[in-house]
């Protein structure tokens, strides 16, 4: 990664350059999606995506309740209602039944997030075709999981995905990516993050500038390189650490997170500490219990308001030895 950063540095060719085309298309390869583009961050990616399927004010999106509070904000950036839906009890990703019940003729489309890097539900798919709407993947967490044979990426219209540095993939800094299926959005794609200009340099539509630089794409096509050796060794951890988390059939778990549902966890999260091993409760509140939802507080989510605040999240990451494997261990069956 050093040496693909200090090379671009050298080159003078730090923006709108060959590395960034080049990530693209390796990533595109690599999760079978028609087109990618690297952009900012994740969050830029999904403002990016509901930008690409023309959503706006007087549209709906489904979300769900649990997720990182930008997979909803990036709804209410373009002007936009965000609807907030449960998450299924024994996955934690949002529920296609609760989905199904709040659809309406403004719903233009559903953001289902990998959450933790456990895919959502194959269901999520079909309902949104049967309804004609949208599906956007939030794959923030979810780089190299795969549903069905096929990696995350390349199941929804639209896929989004963070490179932020506690990620499974990461970039130097901030980075994202935004992959599509879709032939008709794939050129957009490219417009819409370099200020909706075409090769003439003419603004089509209105974008803005979400451009990854070129040492940041440099690193990331290094890191596209390991991450399919990562996530098998966070599904070697995950064996290793003896715990009750469930993965969904015919699914690869990415592990960004090894979240223990705990009815104390406040309790397990001070064993952890006393050993000196970091862990800690994602996501405590609901995204519609937070203050920038205040109008969404009497949403009822039974699911989410029950296991929010027990989710605790512990170590699984590739560089782990078996030493600080088996000390995890230890702490979680004391």
């Amino acid at each position: 990664m050093e040496d693909a950063a200090i090379e671009v540095l050298r080159s003078k060719k730090w923006v709108k350059g060959e590395q960034g085309r080049m990530f693209g298309a390796e990533f595109a390869s690599w999760c079978g999606a028609e087109a990618a583009v690297p952009c900012q961050s994740g969050s830029a990616a999904l403002w990016a995506a509901l930008r690409l399927l023309d959503i706006g004010p007087g549209d709906e999106v489904i979300v769900p309740g649990l997720t990182f509070i930008a997979t909803a904000t990036a709804v209410s950036l373009v002007g936009a209602t965000p609807v907030f839906a449960d998450v299924e009890p024994d996955y934690w990703c949002i529920c296609p039944v609760d989905v199904k019940s709040k659809i309406s003729d403004k719903t233009k489309a559903v953001i289902g997030v990998h959450l933790f890097g456990q895919p959502f539900s194959q269901k999520l798919r079909k309902l949104c075709d049967e309804n004609n709407i949208a599906l956007i993947e939030d794959a923030a967490q979810a780089h190299g999981a795969t549903m069905d044979g096929k990696k995350i990426g390349s199941i929804g219209d639209i896929a989004c995905f963070s490179f932020f540095p506690s990620k499974n993939m990461a970039v130097g800094g901030e980075g994202g990516m935004i992959t599509t299926t879709r032939k008709d959005l794939a050129e957009r794609m490219n417009r819409l993050i370099n200020h909706g200009r075409d090769d003439t340099l003419e603004s089509i539509e209105l974008g803005t500038n979400l451009r990854m630089s070129e040492v940041q794409a440099a690193i990331g096509r290094k890191q596209l390189e390991k991450i399919d050796e990562w996530t098998q060794i966070r599904n070697n951890n995950s064996e290793f650490i003896q715990h009750n988390t469930t993965v969904r059939k015919g699914c690869t778990h990415a592990w960004h997170q090894l979240c223990i549902l705990s009815d104390q966890p406040n309790e397990l999260i001070s064993s952890f500490d006393r050993q000196g091993i970091d862990a800690r409760v994602h996501y405590p509140i609901p995204c519609n219990r937070q203050q920038v939802y205040s109008e969404y507080s009497n949403v009822e989510l039974k699911v989410c308001e029950s296991i929010a605040h027990r989710l605790v999240a512990i170590p699984v990451h590739p560089s782990l030895t078996t030493g600080e494997l088996e000390k995890i261990n230890k702490v979680l069956h004391l």
